[in-house]
């Protein structure tokens, strides 16, 4: 009788039907953590709740009754992303005017978004510029002349944002982007937490991003690409809410909360200001760096393809169709022609001024490029641009047609040689890192105390254990998309395959290992769903949830002490070159 009572409870518990044989081969995998699937409505299977704070037996063993533990627990929702976040803000912002030095292409971007600020334009400098700047910021020597530059102003617009605050210094150009990638983190927290409908992996996602070296490198450089991350970032948030609340909507018109295939297929659309918002994410991306593009295609299949998996769940018997009928023209209009306007408006002070470089280009000219040819990757075919009457376009808009059509050509043919360059393959082992400051000094110099000598460096360097499980971890959300039909593991890897993948189409031109940062945030997302297995799911024994706790506490420590022993090759910390030698576990990280 007590055999009885016992599988009758662990059937309820699972969301079977009591009273029903459990078959055995499912009661052998329960000793190893399965847990049989409840048996949710239409309702809930469209849009997951999120666990009730008030029933988490944690809060119970504080002494808090339910009502208390609901209104802590929603707290939490927000309150541990802000702890997470204010951490990593901590890690971003300390000394983060050190070294006081124009790293990498901080020489690029710190003057161009100076001059954009000062003139509209990016202008130019002369031999030496760094030097003065550093010395005497008050004296830059910037030029009227228009300098031409290879990328889109909006990122370089966000950098003037800190000099107008905090003047032409290390920090002032590498403040905001240190903000965004603080903000990041705790975006990203939130976005695993409606992920994975857990506030616990949410957060791990975003402290796993809060302790990668390359991020935080990133956060305190001036380059384009945090800036690039951000934007990315943010439209998949965006898209993520916009699915919550699209489902939620079909949910509601359901009759009962069962599935109808009238409703599922003629619902229309309805308002999307989600969708609106990450159209001038998008924008803001492409206008940041040109690989938005790729961004933006890859999330606009991605929305359209969770519209078509609700109106299928909702019981539509042609739910690509219905997609195509009613979701995919808003959708294309949401994100495509916004993030075109966007992108122009990024431009404003290029055409508010007529001294940007090739402003003036169509003035006299009929067509828009007519001695220009365009290369594609990985063909030897070349695209001759139009030589038909276009004097009906504005002769602005003519003008950056065609500055973007020599830029398009500039980026297709980079190849010569550089000591740092890398392959995309090789990125998430992070094979290739970047240095990008580099300073030595003897005993008795700059402080130095160590007999053989210091060095103090700043390398663009993910955590190296970090990655090395990122990369099980995609495999993992491969085999959860593929096998499992997980759309948690396909929005992953999808925020993966955009930031990366498009590189093998240019392996011929000079690429970094440091461009990897865009996807970043989706590898974190990665290791905390793998994490979330690990510990196991809901339901399972004691025992097995005591070993997944304990091999996910171990994997997490280790992660940070990893972090926590390369920070000094982060930062550009001083110390002994011995122990500098120590951190080069790689030959090519030299």
């Amino acid at each position: 009788m007590a055999r009885v009572t016992s599988d009758t409870a662990t059937q309820a518990r699972h969301g079977e039907p009591v009273g029903e044989q459990t078959p055995s081969w499912r009661e052998r995998l329960r000793r190893y953590g399965y847990a049989a699937p409840r048996r949710a409505d239409v309702r809930e299977r469209l849009v997951p709740p999120f666990p009730p704070p008030g029933g988490s037996r944690v809060w119970g063993v504080f002494g808090l009754d339910s009502g208390d533990a609901h209104l802590l627990g929603r707290r939490v929702g927000w309150g541990g992303p802000i702890l997470v976040a204010l951490l990593a803000g901590l890690l971003r912002f300390w000394n983060l005017g050190s070294p006081h030095a124009v790293i990498f292409d901080e020489t690029y971007y710190a003057k161009d978004a100076w001059s954009l600020y000062k003139l509209g334009y990016e202008g130019t400098w002369p031999d030496g510029a760094n030097e003065t700047i550093l010395d005497n910021p008050a004296a830059a020597p910037l030029g009227d002349a228009a300098s031409y530059v290879v990328h889109p102003p909006a990122g370089k617009w966000i950098i003037a944002l800190g000099e107008a605050m905090f003047g032409l210094t290390p920090f002032g150009w590498r403040f905001m982007v240190a903000v965004l990638g603080t903000l990041s983190v705790l975006m990203v927290c939130r976005i695993g937490r409606r992920l994975f409908r857990s506030t616990a992996l949410g957060c791990l996602a975003g402290a796993l991003l809060a302790v990668d070296g390359l991020h935080l490198v990133m956060s305190r450089t001036a380059l384009l690409d945090m800036v690039l991350m951000f934007f990315v970032l943010a439209a998949f948030g965006c898209l993520l809410v916009d699915r919550d609340r699209a489902r939620a909507r079909l949910a509601a018109a359901l009759p009962d909360g069962r599935p109808d295939a009238g409703v599922a297929e003629r619902l229309g659309p309805g308002p999307r200001p989600w969708r609106l918002a990450a159209g001038v994410c998008l924008g803001l991306a492409c206008a940041t760096k040109w690989n938005g593009l790729y961004v933006l295609a890859a999330f606009g299949v991605l929305t359209v393809l969770w519209d078509a998996a609700s109106r299928r769940a909702a019981g539509a018997r042609h739910p690509y169709r219905s997609m195509l009928r009613r979701d995919a023209a808003p959708a294309f209009l949401s994100l495509v022609p916004v993030a075109g306007v966007v992108y122009l408006a990024s431009w404003a002070g290029w055409f508010a001024s007529r001294d940007g470089y090739f402003r003036t280009w169509a003035e006299g000219r009929r067509g828009l490029s007519p001695d220009l040819s365009i290369p594609l990757p990985l063909t030897e075919l070349r695209i001759p641009l139009p030589r038909f009457d276009m004097t009906w376009v504005p002769e602005a808009l003519r003008s950056l047609w065609h500055y973007e059509a020599e830029v398009y050509r500039f980026h297709v043919g980079l190849t010569s040689e550089h000591t740092y360059q890398s392959h995309p393959w090789s990125w998430p082992v992070a094979a290739r890192p970047v240095s990008y400051f580099y300073e030595s000094a003897e005993r008795g110099e700059n402080g130095c105390t160590a007999e053989g000598g210091c060095a103090r460096e700043v390398l663009a360097l993910g955590t190296p254990l970090l990655w090395w499980a990122a990369c099980f971890a995609l495999l993992y959300c491969l085999y959860r998309w593929g096998l499992r039909r997980d759309w948690r593991a396909g929005a992953i890897l999808c925020g993966v395959a955009a930031g990366w993948l498009p590189w093998f189409l240019y392996q011929e031109r000079t690429i970094f290992y440091f461009y990897a940062v865009v996807f970043v945030p989706f590898l974190c997302l990665a290791v905390a769903m793998a994490i979330g297995a690990i510990l196991g799911p809901p339901g399972s024994p004691e025992r097995r949830r005591v070993v997944g706790v304990v091999a996910a506490g171990v994997l997490v420590l280790l992660i940070v002490w990893n972090f926590v022993y390369f920070y000094p090759i982060y930062t550009g910390g001083q110390i002994p070159k011995d122990a500098w030698q120590d951190r080069m576990w790689l030959d090519t990280w030299i």
